[in-house]
């Protein structure tokens, strides 16, 4: 999948950084603590107008929902595990079993991890808001569905703007 992704966005250098991390032997383990690979959620509504974004409570930022792949190698199962431990959604539609985007990022040090990096896997799923109770996590400080035009209001990060731009990109060939 990586592949067929690097080679969909040419111009996007972070695959090609996956792809050599993918060598190292512990790279989907947390005891690897230069960094790892983690699978994470874009959640749309049917209309692909509303993102729905997670106030991390350790990292304080707003961000997709998502998290550590605990060994596991298919980081779309990462994803969608992340996705119902963390908002408690149980009806939604993979777009496509395709990588929607990946990121590399740093994550500060914390009581129990040294600073490390996640090479993220995001994947394109959909949600219908009244379809859905979702809940909070304990891993959130709120949970909101943001229109895309103001996902950038809270957190203007070159990777949640790149995923909002592929996000109207669909709506624009739809």
């Amino acid at each position: 999948l990586l592949l067929k992704y690097s080679k969909l966005y040419p111009q996007e250098k972070v695959p090609l950084e996956m792809l050599k991390f993918l060598r190292i032997d512990d790279c989907f383990s947390k005891k690897n603590s230069k960094g790892h690979f983690t699978g994470s959620a874009w959640l749309v509504n049917p209309e692909k107008d509303k993102i729905l974004m997670n106030h991390h409570k350790k990292l304080n930022k707003w961000i997709q929902f998502g998290g550590h792949s605990d060994g596991e190698k298919n980081l779309l199962e990462t994803a969608l595990r992340e996705m119902k431990e963390e908002t408690s959604i149980s009806n939604y539609n993979l777009v496509t079993k395709d990588i929607f985007d990946v990121d590399i990022h740093f994550i500060p040090r914390t009581n129990n991890m040294p600073a490390h990096y996640h090479y993220d896997v995001r994947f394109l799923i959909e949600a219908d808001p009244d379809k859905n109770q979702i809940s909070l996590s304990k891993e959130s400080i709120d949970i909101i569905w943001v229109p895309i035009e103001e996902v950038c209001n809270y957190n203007s990060e070159d990777s949640i703007q790149r995923m909002v731009n592929k996000t109207q990109s669909i709506v624009g060939n739809s």
